[in-house]
């Protein structure tokens, strides 16, 4: 129906998010943006992404999803009234929540880049 839409936030997006706000958000997306989605980093931002846009309430039928992941995520980005301060702190707790989950189901997840 919507062929831009996803179930939750795509990692497909996060180089998408790196213009819209300051220099700590931009660091943040350009580290995270060249790593793999199984990295803890990569899945710890679309954790962050989930929250942050409400992707949990998100149906085929909501506006949001008419819009698709990558306007919504820009838009979500874009309106957020905290500083990117606040925005890293969300990030370093979705990192520990995959930790912890990953730990806790013995998931073993990427923590390194690979160095090429």
């Amino acid at each position: 129906m919507y062929p831009e839409s996803e179930i939750l936030f795509p990692s497909r997006v996060i180089s998408m998010l790196e213009d819209l706000r300051g220099d700590e958000w931009q660091q943040l997306v350009d580290k995270v943006k060249k790593l793999p989605e199984t990295h803890v980093d990569s899945l710890a931002f679309s954790l962050m992404m989930i929250n942050i846009g409400g992707c949990l309430t998100c149906d085929l039928d909501s506006y949001r999803a008419s819009l698709g992941c990558a306007t919504c995520a820009k838009r979500t980005i874009g309106s957020f009234k905290g500083t990117d301060k606040v925005l890293k702190k969300q990030f370093e707790d979705a990192r520990k929540e995959v930790g912890a989950y990953s730990k806790s189901n013995d998931i073993g997840l990427a923590r390194q880049a690979k160095k090429a």
